[in-house]
C-alpha cells in the first residue's frame, strides 16, 4: 500500500514523462504549498530555470487564493514576454506536476494565457 507522499510522486512522474522543456518552448511547472504559490519556466535540455514568480512579488490587499494565483500566471507571462527578443518566450508546455486542474493551478494556466502566453 502506498501513502499520500508515494501516491503524490508517482502521479508527478506519471505527468512529467510525457512532456519536456527547450529553449524556445519551455516547461511551466507549478508549485503549490498551503499558503503560496509559484510558477517558473524551465529549459529540461538544459536543466535551467529560465525565470520564476510566485505570490509574494504580488501585493495581497484582500483576494482569494485563486486571484493570486491569477496574477502569477499573469506576472510570468509579462516576463517571459519582457526578455531580450532571442530569448523571448511566448509557447509553453503546461506542467501540473501531481496537481488536479482545478482551483490555485487552473488560475495559474488561465493568468498565462490571459498573459499571452500560447499552451
Amino acid at each position: 500500500m502506498f501513502n499520500k507522499h508515494q501516491t503524490r510522486e508517482r502521479r508527478k512522474r506519471r505527468v512529467r514523462a510525457k512532456m519536456s522543456g527547450t529553449a524556445k518552448k519551455p516547461r511551466l511547472c507549478v508549485f503549490r504549498s498551503l499558503n503560496h504559490i509559484y510558477a517558473q519556466l524551465v529549459d529540461d535540455e538544459k536543466g535551467k530555470t529560465i525565470m520564476a514568480a510566485n505570490d509574494k512579488e504580488i501585493k495581497k490587499g484582500k483576494r482569494t487564493k485563486v486571484d493570486l494565483a491569477r496574477e502569477v500566471g499573469k506576472l510570468i507571462a509579462k516576463k517571459a514576454k519582457d526578455l531580450p527578443a532571442s530569448r523571448r518566450v511566448e509557447k509553453v508546455v503546461f506542467d501540473r506536476g501531481s496537481y488536479k486542474y482545478h482551483g490555485r493551478v487552473k488560475g495559474v494556466a488561465e493568468g498565462a494565457r490571459e498573459g499571452g502566453l500560447k499552451f
